[in-house]
């Protein structure tokens, strides 16, 4: 646990209120409902990155097979599976002991073995742990200082890696959509989940993960369907937004 409460990047708030929703986190129609619904495209960026990133085989099912992974904020591990499924060495991190309890039993239960720890990136970082590929899905809205948290998230990435992000972009139709319309009307998630001034704009990550030593390759939006009900990739940043930054190989 060393570490968890150091630089910044852990808001005790924020982890005791997604602590409360560890034993539901599976749950399809749980408070975690969005994060299931958005997931499949998630993952399709993801593969659809790394693979040619990584110059891998996108027939095969297990096309990052000898490449590392960590996944920092997993919480039960919903896209941490996924990734160890598809070949990588996946290490998972959670500041809340629930969601780490519940990663790993969820995980034996269906005979993945993923190293899930309740660990800071900075702790990890400092032990000089290095990984292929990070992932920061919908984490960075909900940290005290961004900057903080991508510079650590940065150093945990090997020369040649990925650091993959994915949240919320500060504009008028993100605090609509994803602030009123999500948490107050239609309910998806409860009620004070997001603070709209956590935002980030895509320019804002870019120019810190530059700071950090790597440079942004990939942006795509995410965009709700309501008449399919599904979430697709889009051209249209203006709400919800995944980004991949590589680390220069050495």
């Amino acid at each position: 646990m060393n570490g968890l409460h150091d630089s910044g990047t852990i808001d005790p708030e924020q982890v005791a209120r997604f602590a409360a929703q560890a034993a539901r986190w599976w749950d399809p129609a749980g408070e975690a409902a969005p994060l299931h619904h958005i997931n499949p495209v998630r993952l399709q960026f993801i593969r659809d990155r790394l693979t040619a990133h990584f110059r891998r085989d996108t027939a095969s099912l297990t096309p990052f097979r000898g490449l590392s992974l960590l996944d920092i904020g997993c919480g039960a591990g919903i896209a941490t599976e996924p990734m160890a499924r598809l070949g990588f060495a996946a290490t998972g991190i959670d500041a809340a002991p629930g969601m780490v309890d519940a990663a790993r039993a969820h995980a034996e239960a269906g005979g993945l073995a993923i190293d899930y720890q309740m660990e800071s990136p900075a702790a990890l970082a400092d032990a000089g742990k290095r990984f292929d590929v990070v992932l920061a899905l919908e984490v960075i809205e909900h940290v005290p200082d961004p900057d903080a948290f991508l510079a650590e998230a940065a150093r945990l990435v090997a020369p040649g890696g990925a650091l993959i992000l994915s949240t919320f972009n500060r504009t008028s139709r993100a605090f609509f959509l994803g602030i009123l319309a999500a948490e107050r009307v239609l309910r998806w998630v409860p009620p004070g989940t997001h603070d709209w001034r956590r935002f980030r704009r895509p320019s804002e990550l870019a120019a810190a993960l530059r700071r950090a030593g790597l440079r942004v390759d990939s942006l795509s939006g995410m965009s709700y369907d309501p008449i399919r009900d599904r979430w697709g990739l889009t051209g249209d940043i203006g709400v919800n937004y995944l980004l991949m930054a590589v680390h220069p190989p050495r």
